[in-house]
Formats: structure tokens, sequence, C-alpha cells
């Protein structure tokens, strides 16, 4: 399920829960994909280099740190990075809102082909409890995606916390 999916999913609850208390429906105030972005170009991590396939000791990613709001409230965090020298001189590398059809990925000409996801569960870190106040022993979820083009080059990877007492992971899956 895309993030979309999981924002869909919690307006969804709180709108059968504002319903049956007979209230007012302000669902989505502020979730553009910008919300709160702060982007810059940095050394990566040494696990977000093996990802992207980039020598941790020289190689630079694009970093684009955003706080998703639902309803005035901090959501979820997501963070994504990107190999500088493929973004470089593009929208990516600025605060603003892409969003574009296709992803962010394909307002700059870059087409994912596949991509990959690891889902974890941990206590959040002081900087993550502080960013989407949460609760005394709230775990989170941390999605992990990696996205590949057609060569299975690394394009991005997109980190998102997940604050457990807020979202429900669903995937839907074929059996062929």
């Amino acid at each position: 399920m895309s993030e979309l999916g999981f924002l869909v999913q919690r307006m969804r609850r709180r709108r059968r829960e504002r319903s049956a208390r007979g209230s007012a429906v302000s669902l989505l105030v502020s979730v553009g994909p910008e919300s709160g972005a702060d982007c810059g170009d940095r050394r990566p991590s040494a696990e977000i280099a093996e990802r992207l396939q980039l020598d941790p000791e020289t190689a630079l990613s694009v970093v684009r740190e955003r706080v998703r709001i639902v309803d005035q409230d901090p959501y979820a965090l997501a963070d994504s990075y990107f190999p500088e020298e493929l973004v470089r001189g593009t929208p990516l590398m600025l605060p603003e809102d892409v969003s574009a059809p296709g992803g962010v990925l394909a307002s700059v000409g870059l087409i994912q082909a596949r991509y990959r996801d690891e889902i974890t569960v941990r206590m959040p870190t002081r900087a993550e409890i502080e960013k989407l106040s949460l609760p005394s022993a709230t775990p989170v979820a941390v999605h992990m995606r990696t996205g590949y083009d057609a060569n299975d080059r690394p394009l991005r990877v997109m980190i998102t916390i997940l604050p457990g007492d807020r979202h429900v992971i669903r995937y839907d899956v074929s059996a062929d």
C-alpha cells in the first residue's frame, strides 16, 4: 500500500469515528508531498550508500526530508535519498512540491520499473518522538523502499516512519 493508501485508510477511519459521534468532518488539512520539506545534499549513511550503490566515502546523495501532516497533526516522516549525479540541477534539489503524474522520479525523467520494500518495527528515536508528537512507548514501523530503473540501477531510497498508533499496513498480493 502506498503512503497515500495509509493516509486514505486513516481518513476513512476518522470519518467513521466522526460520523458515529455526529460531528463535522474536517479530514485532510495539509498532506502535501513536501509538507515540512528540508532538502540538501550530503554524504549518505553506509546503509543508504549500499542501497544506492554509492561509495560511502566519496559519493553524495540528495535528501528530501518531509513531515506528513493530517488534520494539523504530524502523521509520518518520509525521507527520500537520490544519487546526486542523477538529480543534480533538477527540482528534486529544491524544497518545493515536485509531485507529478507518475511520481517524483517521473518529474525529472527517471522511470522506476520496480521497487523493493522492507518493513521493520522498532522503538522511535528521540528525534522521531519529538517530530511526531508520539505518546510514550509507541513503536514505529520503518518502511524502506528502494526504487530501480529497468536496468536495475537504484534511483531512490525512501524511508517512511509510521507510528504504530496511526497506521495499518495492508498489502494485496496477486496469486500469479
